[in-house]
């Protein structure tokens, strides 16, 4: 999920507007509370694992001053990479993986219960982001919301009208005339939900006909517009407005949209992923009351204002999301912000292995078709 981010001239709060230091760290306010983590803890020190370019550059120096700690801050390419990174005995205490990859850290007893009498920010959170996170943990016992949205199109709309394209949803992939004019996001997760929805299946089925069919819309897509496969070089390219239609990710559709007004942002009618990516804590971790502190520390008002605009994605938290989409906000009529909600088509994904492999082998084979 990694952009070219932008940095911001003014900060959202207190703490974010203080002045930074000559070593790079920010003046704390004076009314600042400093703990002692090691003396109230017993330990002071937390292995921290998230997506790359996915937190503001402030976050960690500040939470290492307020708790007198150290934070090791590793990131990952994706979930499996993550996931492999646990299986062979890295030890992290914070996590922040997608939907799917929780639910099958839950099953295989890899985490440990949030502590909400330390989480009180938890309260900040929208509760349709809830009612989403529900789906995979539905005592709201593991997960804490970092970010959320959802998979949709970015499109030139200097090129494409807004009514062509909500007529056509997904089935505008298949259309000849933007033939060689369209970005695929290189992943069986994505294209394959996309396939699913166009044909009017839910994203999670296993039907084997359902699956076979995909997969042949798949290749009839390669096969009509030739799509240029990508990941994060889809950012620049539709910033530049290289091609007319790219599937995106919507925080990054959002960083696009602020660069490029030509571009705008769909969900199509079929429906699509509804996603999002928490905080969660590891079984195996060595300082978890410091890792309480540090996801109400990232729920906090103040920095998750500055994590969202610094990101680029959308904040679950419901003060930080009205406001940057608000008048006064950086994402004021940006499309892509403000994800759609309640949609009865949109599906988060949910945790199966053995269809993860089917779909990874079936789109070995979409890949292998491009001409």
């Amino acid at each position: 999920m990694s952009l070219q981010r932008w940095l911001k001239a003014v900060l959202a709060s207190s703490l974010a507007a203080s002045v930074l230091t000559g070593c790079g760290k920010k003046e704390l306010p004076e009314d600042a509370v400093i703990i002692d983590s090691m003396a109230e803890y017993g330990c002071n020190t937390i292995n921290v694992y998230n997506a790359g370019e996915y937190i503001s550059d402030d976050a960690v120096p500040l939470f290492e001053q307020l708790f007198t700690a150290t934070v090791n801050y590793d990131v990952f390419d994706s979930n499996e990479m993550m996931y492999t990174k646990l299986l062979g005995g890295n030890r992290y205490d914070i996590l922040v993986p997608s939907d799917y990859m929780i639910e099958r850290l839950m099953k295989e007893e890899m985490l440990q219960p949030l502590d909400k009498s330390v989480i009180t920010n938890y309260s900040n959170v929208d509760p349709s982001v809830l009612e989403m996170v529900k789906v995979f943990d539905p005592d709201l016992q593991y997960a804490a919301p970092y970010f959320y949205g959802t998979v949709g199109m970015v499109y030139n709309n200097q090129v494409i009208s807004e009514e062509e394209i909500k007529e056509k949803g997904w089935d505008i992939l298949h259309d000849p005339k933007y033939a060689g004019r369209v970005y695929a996001y290189d992943s069986q997760r994505d294209m394959f939900m996309i396939a699913f929805k166009a044909l009017g299946y839910s994203m999670n089925t296993d039907d084997p006909t359902e699956i076979e069919n995909a997969y042949q819309w798949l290749l009839e897509m390669n096969e009509l517009v030739k799509p240029a496969y990508v990941t994060d070089e889809v950012i620049d390219g539709m910033a530049n407005g290289e091609m007319d239609i790219a599937i995106m990710y919507s925080g990054d559709a959002a960083y696009v949209i602020s660069e490029n007004y030509d571009m705008s942002y769909i969900e199509p009618k079929q429906g699509t992923n509804q996603w999002s990516d928490s905080m969660v804590i590891s079984k195996n971790s060595a300082c978890p009351a410091l890792a309480n502190q540090f996801i109400n520390f990232m729920m906090d008002n103040d920095n998750a204002m500055e994590n969202s605009e610094f990101v680029g994605y959308t904040s679950p938290n419901t003060e930080v999301r009205d406001y940057l989409a608000g008048e006064e906000g950086d994402f004021f009529e940006n499309s892509a912000y403000l994800p759609r909600s309640g949609y009865e088509k949109d599906e988060v994904f949910r945790f199966n292995e053995k269809l993860t492999k089917q779909l990874n082998e079936l789109y070995t084979k979409v890949k292998m078709s491009i001409s």
